[in-house]
């Protein structure tokens, strides 16, 4: 069996809170110490002239190439277009990216959205990884999630596994019983048992008792208390899943990160 360490973080453009503070160099250095295989990140900045102005030593290349560095290979999908920039969804990974599609699944012009899909070669296993996050209102996650599922199902075999990751902002817990019914998927905080040993039994307990899955709690980064973030797969053994929160997370984003470890035999 074969380790892959994954992280989804919602890194606030690289900014904090109005944009008063750059905190990109120190996210840079804090993802990197993840030693993350592969990264799924939202609200990466990939253009903004006024940061630049304002901040000095602001990076010069799109936030995905700044954190991205010599280690890791990167894709980047623009959603949100402004007038002095723009900002999407990104994956980063230590393994080739074979290609790669961004899918506009926005509402209106005021909550640009899209869905990141990137396919990663890992010897001779084509990983299909998408990039997710979702709107702020309900009705336009459950639109977000079936043109998910639909472009699932249509760009990528029955055969080959997936990971989900991203914000999903469904603090109310509504669509991990949709994904899990449709697509086939578990969700990594609801396979882990207490004692960090696996249950493939366990979603499917939970859905013959019609419970809500135990998902992680990532915002606000400083007092986590609402479960916006999630990692789904299908077709790995997940054996970790973890919240790092505390220092340097709080001062990093208004999101804290989520870790998990998925293990999976090398060749079929």
């Amino acid at each position: 069996m074969s380790i892959l360490r994954i992280a989804s973080y919602n890194i606030h453009k690289g900014v904090s809170a109005f944009g008063r503070q750059a905190r990109i160099h120190h996210l840079k250095q804090a993802i990197a110490g993840l030693d993350a295989d592969i990264l799924f990140l939202q609200e990466v900045q990939g253009r903004h002239d006024v940061h630049a102005q304002r901040h000095a030593g602001w990076p010069d290349a799109g936030q995905h190439e700044f954190l991205a560095g010599d280690s890791h290979h990167h894709v980047y999908g623009k959603n949100a277009v402004y007038q002095h920039g723009h900002h999407g969804n990104a994956l980063l990974s230590r393994y080739p990216i074979f290609s790669s599609a961004n899918h506009d699944v926005s509402d209106h012009r005021l909550e640009q959205r899209g869905i990141l899909h990137a396919r990663v070669g890992i010897g001779d296993i084509a990983v299909h990884c998408f990039v997710i996050h979702l709107g702020l209102f309900a009705a336009s996650r459950r639109r977000q999630i079936q043109a998910l599922i639909d472009t699932v199902r249509r760009d990528t075999p029955d055969n080959e596994p997936v990971i989900i990751a991203g914000d999903f902002n469904d603090w109310n817990q509504q669509l991990s019983q949709t994904l899990y019914q449709e697509l086939g998927v578990v969700e990594a905080f609801d396979a882990v048992c207490e004692h960090g040993q696996t249950s493939a039994l366990l979603p499917l307990a939970r859905h013959l008792r019609k419970q809500a899955p135990v998902h992680a709690r990532t915002f606000p980064a400083g007092f986590p208390w609402l479960c916006l973030d999630r990692v789904y797969t299908r077709g790995f053994r997940i054996s970790e899943a973890t919240v790092l929160q505390g220092a340097p997370w709080r001062q990093l984003s208004d999101h804290a990160p989520i870790m998990v470890q998925l293990d999976f035999a090398e060749s079929r």
